[in-house]
């Protein structure tokens, strides 16, 4: 598909293991939570974080948009960490910075259903995803939920872009391979677990938006 990209073993080991670290640090500052599931409250299977100017956020009563605050602790999100910002750079062509790094834990049994990913206000930036830990089995349609889907894998290391036709693909998660990886340590996720950083771009580029403010989508 047109603007979709795999970058298999893009970060090496040592880049890996300083990325950990930095997402540890806004783990720490931003503890992961685990949002609800529009209209029926339904906790989702994967824990969550953010860093950035903005943070991705679902709940029964809001359902998904951008929040500047953590929803539990009621702080500015961590800024994104400075290799992110770096791989961005390199990789996107893009001319501002992300807005968003959605940070997703997923544990052995965790699973992310097909989905786009369309609560931006803007959708001429790729949206950059990074995988560290556990190799998962990710699944990428096109952009009608019925078109024809393919599987492949995404191992720790590995970076993917989704953009141009690829923007507003449907993609998911079908499973976990425990053990693939032992990167992420016990005490991030039980039995190591596989971390998923998304570096999206919310808003349009001309237009600035006050730090403490939510991003209605």
């Amino acid at each position: 598909m047109d603007g979709f990209r795999l970058l298999p073993g893009y970060l090496d080991a040592t880049a890996q293991a300083d990325l950990l670290a930095a997402v540890r640090d806004v783990l720490a500052e931003a503890p992961p939570y685990q949002p609800e599931m529009p209209r029926s409250g339904q906790k989702m299977r994967v824990r969550m974080s953010n860093a950035g100017p903005l943070g991705w956020y679902t709940d029964r009563a809001g359902g998904y948009r951008y929040i500047a605050q953590h929803p539990l602790t009621g702080r500015p999100w961590p800024a994104i960490p400075a290799p992110l910002l770096a791989l961005w750079q390199a990789l996107t062509g893009y001319a501002a910075a992300p807005e968003c790094c959605l940070i997703n834990l997923y544990d052995a049994d965790a699973r992310m259903g097909l989905h786009q990913d369309r609560d931006e206000q803007v959708f001429d930036a790729p949206v950059l995803s990074v995988s560290l830990g556990a190799t998962a089995i990710f699944r990428l349609g096109g952009t009608s939920r019925t078109a024809p889907t393919r599987s492949f894998r995404l191992a720790s290391g590995d970076v993917m872009l989704l953009g141009g036709a690829a923007r507003l693909a449907f993609h998911g998660i079908d499973r976990i391979q425990p053990g693939s990886s032992r990167l992420v340590p016990d005490d991030l996720i039980p039995g190591g677990g596989r971390i998923n950083l998304t570096l999206r771009r919310v808003t349009p580029f001309a237009i600035a938006h006050p730090a403490a403010a939510a991003v209605p989508v």
